[in-house]
């Protein structure tokens, strides 16, 4: 599958670290060169978090190289060459290409082959520019920094095999990665970040703190909860259940499975074909001859609840009273990901959804679209989560009838609405071209974690064409007959990213009321009347919904201590003799340390509270 290409519109919205990571990818091409001169290069674009080159070369670089590559780039950034842009006509481009002259030092005996197709697939009347730093000429769109010498700190990561234009029908190429900043600073403050990043990972986490597991047998992305991740999710269905209860959302249940004809009324087929598992085809007996039936009923796994959903409000008779209709579901999907880009429960093929769909007239959008909009802000304040960025996602007009359905008024009328919505809203936001789902414009919710980490949690979609494509009405106050909006909307995500997302954020220091062990009870000794003062207070916790358990085994209090730590349990009592005879807890909060004797009735009061009042 061929790699989207960015036009030169597109490059010039770069910015300014983007460009110096831009700028980084040619010096790191120029010092390649100058170790090995017949590398030969295709594409080299900043990414999140850095930059990367493919090249073809014999030579298997590997992180062995990266001191000799990096100290050629130090060369070239210490020799402060300029940037210099010249624009070339197609058959100059062309000419230098066969020379081998793009992407070297010099003239080769060998045509710069990558630079030669990429020059023959730039569209008719666009522009041809190449960039030259010292001795290395570069087909390129720019933008870059002035100087090499304005490349601030950077390092070589990682390098990695990638398909030419991202299809596997084309050469294999080595991609070399590398991330720059401005200063040395920002540069350990990154690579600080992702150490810390690592003890945070969760699926290291997940694994320790017996939350999922991903088992062989069962498939990969196909993820399973144990009790510990069971009671998170209990936790985040009850927060979602509270909060859409209030704002005037119902429930709904749909099934796993559904026809295909309901699949290509909706129009996720074709489009979506891609990411839904293989049709199952059922056979039946007519006349006790097996029979295949025919393409009606080749059932999918449910990849998307909007289908269903559409099908509920079809179900009875609508009026403009009965809008906005708000139809809330945890449903669970599954989509057909590759196996090479399943990352723990980050990109999974069994997904349980937060998911939403709210019918409205045009004139009720801007007031819906705003709820949605603060549902996300306050479930963000919630969870501490400070930094974020919607994405606001239109559509390519080149792509209508490919990629997107083909209906440009609607397409403009709906953009236009959305946009001003989040003018109007003051949301943080930035506008991305050709990446709105097929059906209409949607929002992407990027949220940082607390050391820094972006993650995608959420997803705000508007949708002018699967209404009509199921023929939804309602009359209208005139007593005609006219199509609802729809907004999909999924503000915690789903289960499974969402989690991720919170073992990472918190590093499994979990706030108490979301804790999958709230409360440890640890007695000093095994006293009989010790152990029933203990599990008189465990009982009561229990009665109140509280999950707590106590400390059965034999050892030392340390030992006890040591594995309810382990474990991050939120609160641990600790109770001896004295304590039960002051009808008293000793208190220990995870991370906090011993915060001494409290009575019972307070220490437990105090528990209570704080998970109703879902405490930070």
């Amino acid at each position: 599958m061929n790699e989207d290409r960015k036009t030169p519109e597109m490059r010039a919205q770069m910015t300014e670290i983007e460009r110096l990571r831009h700028s980084a990818s040619h010096v790191l091409a120029t010092a390649i060169l100058r170790i090995w001169p017949e590398a030969q290069f295709a594409a080299g674009p900043p990414v999140e978090n850095g930059f990367y080159y493919d090249v073809d070369l014999p030579h298997r670089i590997s992180p062995d190289d990266f001191e000799k590559i990096e100290a050629e780039m130090k060369k070239e950034i210490k020799a402060n060459h300029p940037f210099e842009k010249m624009e070339v006509s197609r058959a100059e481009g062309l000419a230098m290409g066969k020379k081998g002259r793009l992407a070297a030092l010099s003239d080769r005996p060998q045509p710069s082959k990558f630079k030669i197709d990429i020059v023959e697939n730039i569209p008719p009347g666009e522009k041809i520019s190449l960039y030259r730093n010292g001795d290395f000429i570069d087909l390129c769109a720019g933008p870059h920094v002035m100087r090499t010498g304005n490349i601030g700190a950077f390092k070589l990561t990682s390098v990695a095999s990638a398909y030419y234009k991202g299809d596997e029908k084309n050469p294999q190429l080595q991609r070399v990665y590398g991330t720059a900043f401005k200063t040395k600073k920002e540069l350990d403050d990154y690579f600080a970040m992702l150490e810390e990043g690592k003890k945070r990972d969760h699926r290291k986490l997940g694994k320790e703190l017996e939350i999922y597991i991903i088992d062989d047998d069962v498939g990969p992305g196909l993820p399973m909860w144990l009790p510990r991740g069971g009671a998170i999710i209990d936790e985040l269905e009850k927060l979602a259940r509270e909060t859409e209860f209030a704002a005037g959302y119902q429930r709904v249940r749909t099934p796993h499975i559904a026809r295909e004809v309901l699949y290509k009324k909706s129009g996720h087929l074709p489009y979506y074909a891609e990411s839904i598992f293989p049709p199952m085809t059922l056979t039946e007996r007519l006349d006790s001859t097996p029979q295949q039936l025919n393409d009606s009923t080749k059932y999918y796994l449910k990849a998307m609840n909007c289908p269903h959903h559409h099908k509920l409000f079809a179900a009875v008779p609508r009026s403009y009273r009965d809008l906005p209709l708000r139809l809330a579901e945890y449903g669970t999907c599954y989509r057909y990901e590759q196996s090479g880009e399943l990352i723990g429960l980050m990109r999974v093929r069994s997904m349980q959804m937060n998911d939403a769909h709210l019918y409205m007239t045009p004139e009720q959008f801007e007031t819906e679209f705003n709820g949605v909009n603060q549902m996300y802000l306050n479930y963000f304040k919630l969870f501490g989560i400070e930094k974020y960025l919607m994405r606001f996602s239109t559509h390519d007009p080149s792509k209508l009838g490919q990629k997107f359905v083909d209906e440009p008024e609607l397409w403009k009328k709906t953009e236009e609405m959305t946009r001003n919505v989040l003018k109007d809203s003051g949301i943080n936001y930035v506008e991305v071209p050709n990446e709105a789902a097929f059906y209409g414009p949607k929002i992407d919710v990027q949220a940082w974690s607390v050391i820094g980490r972006e993650f995608s949690i959420a997803t705000n979609q508007v949708d002018f064409a699967q209404p009509r494509r199921f023929n939804l009405v309602y009359k209208d106050k005139d007593n005609t007959e006219k199509t609802p909006l729809c907004i999909h909307r999924a503000p915690l995500g789903t289960h499974e990213r969402f989690i991720g997302f919170l073992i990472e954020h918190y590093a499994g220091n979990f706030p108490l009321w979301l804790s999958p062990e709230q409360v440890r009870i640890l007695t000093i000794g095994d006293d009989a009347k010790l152990i029933e003062y203990s599990m008189s207070i465990l009982n009561e916790l229990r009665g109140h919904q509280v999950r707590a358990e106590i400390e059965k085994s034999t050892d030392q209090i340390n030992g006890k201590i040591q594995r309810a730590e382990q474990m991050k349990v939120h609160t641990m009592f600790v109770i001896g003799k004295r304590d039960m005879e002051a009808d008293a807890v000793s208190v220990r909060i995870h991370g906090k340390g011993n915060l001494g004797a409290k009575p019972r009735a307070e220490a437990i009061a105090d528990i209570l509270s704080s998970i109703k009042e879902r405490r930070a």
